[in-house]
């Protein structure tokens, strides 16, 4: 005979809504028995409300027990919970049916008060670990429900650890504690990071501080060392660099270009030698930086250049400093001119010096490295279509002894750019394309680099990127390079430059500033109301599918879309029973059968056979929607004629980043770059706030033209399980189609962070022949590269710091 099974799982105390302590759990009755639930204080019953009652399938499933109708959930709420103990020596909940009584929960007074107070202050640690075996990294949240609550790192004898903290927002715990809407904004998150130089000791205690409580949380970090590191087959996949980044500096002078190759640079013998017109407008040049100027252009290895200076500064000191140092430098064009016309009419005017085939633009303070012309002159050989070239460039201190913030740019990235001007330094430009773009207008002062880049771009055959530090652009405090509130009035003509740009390419667009100065928001119109088929595969799973489903639907703000559900081999029998209602309460939903075995590309091919839509949203089943506009945000994008997916910025419930794109070549074959980075991180030079071409994008939540499926013949049925997304973004790459990933478009994934491990012998031969598979199909780009991430930075890292090879 069965007897009663019972189990507590869970105690919650809410001091904010009438003081209620709540015991949820679940209880399997013995065969007859009918038992009820009693709350006593020292033996006496106290009224408590009726227990509310839920199913636990898990339960039936781990007893093996058929509970029929009978729902063996419950959760008992207790009001006034900090009375009791004021009142009664011991609480206790129990189950009877009159003839046998058990005890359920039991708690003394001085227990009961012990865990009202605990209750105040709770925590939660979601990561804690080491990484590059220098640094502890710690994540979690906490939250106090009488106010703030305060984290530090200490030492085992409680003196502080050096370390850098940020607080952030946590709406996935509150909506899954079911908290009230002032925690949304409440940084009730944490992440803390302390270089492993800093800790004295072995171990280290996070303390949490409330307004009554305090909780020590005490963390093995010789353990951690010790355990730490990833094993496995997948290992030279997925490890972690062991070799420290080290100091940018030392970095730059090991890859500068040394001695025994400018020598060689001074005699190599081009078949084109373009003369190349570096265009510079003074106004009032402090004499030092000039003269570091002239020198780093004086020292070039290619020397067919023309230095063309317009000066409208109100005195004769750079005429005299020219005349003194530089009179037999036949090379140096220099102009006085009568008034100061600002910068844009002063940059045309060192224009009209020139003679040479390419203008160089470049600013009156900087320097340039002793290859620069060298190396544009390269590309001009090398590429038939070399309009456009542009470089990589890092800042340099007021006093020139110190280079710092290495700009490491994406090859030509149009929609990067709309973002905001990422090109800047250097850039150089064929005259012809510069004279059918149209010199620089003074409207657009401020923001003159800009609007002139977007114009020659736009006119441009072909635009290059060298991927080389060749500037370095100096930084003081008038400078936008380092005080970007000075020049407001330059993000205003930065956001026109935009604007008319799309208002050229015939894309109806409204473009708004950000909060981040110098960055912008671009809101294309979307044409007519297409139809969107979201294909969500599915095998049981139904709350993740539940979830999935009513957030797309409550919050979704675009109306004209279809939901396509792929049944695949589903085992459990509420599974169906929850499709047959799907229809009624979702109307816009069907439900397709994929009887076959699981191939992730052949389940969504079949799907996209029978969808209705102009494009298709491929969706994972485990996702929930955060913006309402999420479909317009990726719509507006892959309407763009030139481009044929977009992939949207998906989130851990921790709040740190899972999908923010893919880079071709990292971790080996391809990875998700800034994964498990914060949320509110922006990312290298503003990656994960950019709407931006990318080589990939994740299917977890992907929109692509249904007419760009068919004519590259969907996805690849040969890779079952990875690489199929990856394999399809290529395909459309190799059309001349765009991959574009929006930050816009925002969704929780709830996919566990260790989930796709190879981890059986079956899973990893099938995840090798598909890596072999990859490698095979696309192995000239992976040696070539990802063309929008740099080789200057980690493709062993994915958080885009330096690359040492």
């Amino acid at each position: 005979m069965e007897e009663l099974r019972f189990s507590v799982d869970e105690q919650k105390y809410d001091d904010r809504h009438g003081q209620v302590l709540s015991l949820t759990g679940w209880y399997v009755p013995a065969e007859g028995q009918t038992p009820e639930f009693r709350f006593l204080g020292d033996g006496k019953e106290i009224a408590v409300p009726a227990p509310k009652r839920s199913p636990r399938p898990d339960v039936a499933q781990a007893l093996e027990r058929n509970l029929g109708q009978f729902l063996p959930g419950f959760t008992v709420c207790i009001p006034e919970a900090d009375r009791l103990a004021e009142k009664y020596h011991t609480v206790e909940l129990i189950l009877t049916d009159g003839a046998e009584t058990h005890s359920v929960w039991k708690k003394s007074r001085e227990e009961l008060e012990a865990f009202l107070q605990e209750s105040l202050l709770e925590y939660h640690m979601d990561r804690v670990e080491i990484l590059y075996d220098t640094m502890l990294e710690i994540q979690g949240w906490v939250m106090d429900q009488r106010g703030d609550a305060a984290a530090e790192l200490l030492n085992e004898d409680e003196s502080p650890v050096p370390c850098r903290m940020s607080r952030g927002r946590r709406p996935d715990v509150v909506e899954r504690r079911g908290l009230d809407e002032e925690y949304k904004n409440r940084e009730i998150g944490f992440r803390i990071s302390a270089t492993l130089d800093e800790i004295a000791g072995k171990k280290v205690i996070l303390r949490f501080t409330g307004s009554s409580v305090r909780k020590d949380h005490e963390i093995d970090v010789q353990k951690l060392l010790k355990d730490g590191k990833p094993k496995g087959i997948l290992n030279r996949f997925f490890r972690r660099s062991e070799e420290k980044t080290g100091d940018y500096e030392q970095w730059l002078k090991r890859h500068s270009v040394s001695r025994s190759r400018m020598w060689k640079q001074k005699h190599v013998n081009f078949d084109k030698k373009p003369l190349i017109s570096i265009v510079i407008p003074l106004y009032n040049t402090p004499l030092p930086y000039l003269k570091e100027l002239i020198e780093s252009v004086r020292k070039q290895t290619y020397g067919n250049w023309q230095l063309c200076l317009a000066d409208g500064s109100p005195d004769d000191k750079v005429y005299e400093f020219l005349k003194k140092n530089y009179r037999h430098e036949v090379r140096i064009s220099y102009k006085k001119l009568k008034e100061n016309g600002g910068i844009s009419v002063n940059t045309n005017k060192a224009i009209e010096l020139a003679r040479g085939e390419y203008l160089m633009l470049c600013d009156h303070d900087d320097t340039l490295e002793p290859d620069a012309l060298y190396e544009i002159v390269k590309a001009v050989n090398e590429y038939e279509h070399a309009d456009v070239i542009y470089t990589d460039e890092d800042k340099i201190s007021m006093d020139g002894r110190h280079y710092f913030d290495p700009h490491f740019k994406s090859d030509f990235n149009l929609f990067r750019l709309r973002e905001n001007n990422y090109i800047c330094h250097i850039f150089v430009v064929k005259r012809q394309v510069a004279e059918k773009a149209g010199y620089f207008r003074k409207e657009f002062d401020g923001a003159q680099d800009f609007d002139f880049i977007f114009r020659c771009c736009e006119n441009a055959a072909g635009v290059i990127h060298i991927p080389r530090v060749l500037y370095h652009w100096r930084c003081h405090m008038d400078s936008t390079a380092a005080d970007p509130e000075s020049k407001a009035y330059a993000f205003e003509a930065g956001r026109k430059a935009v604007e008319e740009h799309y208002r050229r390419m015939e894309i109806p667009a409204k473009v708004e500033m950000t909060q981040r100065p110098g960055w912008y928001r671009s809101r294309v119109e979307i044409q007519g109301t297409p139809m969107i088929s979201v294909i969500i595969p599915n095998k049981d799973h139904i709350d993740d599918l539940e979830l999935c489903l009513s957030s797309l639907t409550e919050r979704s703000t675009y109306e004209n879309y279809e939901v396509l559900i792929v049944e695949n081999n589903s085992e459990e029998a509420a599974t169906f029973a929850y499709y047959e209602k799907l229809p009624q309460r979702f109307p816009k939903v069907r439900i397709l059968t994929w009887e076959k075995e699981f191939n992730y590309s052949s389940i969504n091919n079949f799907a996209a056979e029978q969808a209705r839509g102009e494009y298709l949203l491929f969706l994972n089943n485990d996702v929930e929607i955060l913006t309402p506009d999420w479909m317009e945000e990726m719509l507006q994008i892959c309407q763009q004629k030139e481009v044929s997916i977009v992939g949207a910025k998906l989130y851990y419930p921790d709040d740190t980043i899972q999908h923010g794109g893919v880079v071709m070549g990292l971790g080996g074959i391809a990875g998700h770059i800034m994964c498990r980075a914060s949320r509110e991180d922006e990312g290298y030079f503003g990656r994960m706030i950019s709407v931006q071409e990318i080589s990939a994008v994740t299917a977890a939540c992907m929109m692509m033209k249904t007419e760009d499926f068919r004519k590259v013949e969907g996805f690849d049925e040969t890779f079952r399980v990875a690489f199929n997304d990856i394999d399809l973004c290529m395909k459309v790459r190799a059309l001349g189609k765009k991959v574009v990933f929006t930050p816009y478009a925002e969704l929780y994934h709830y996919e566990s962070k260790s989930r796709g491990l190879e981890d059986t012998p079956e899973k990893q031969f099938r995840f090798e022949k598909e890596i072999k598979r990859f490698q095979e199909k696309w192995g000239d780009q992976l040696r070539k590269g990802d063309p929008y991430y740099s080789p200057n930075l980690s493709v062993t890292e994915g958080d885009c710091s330096l690359r040492e090879n």
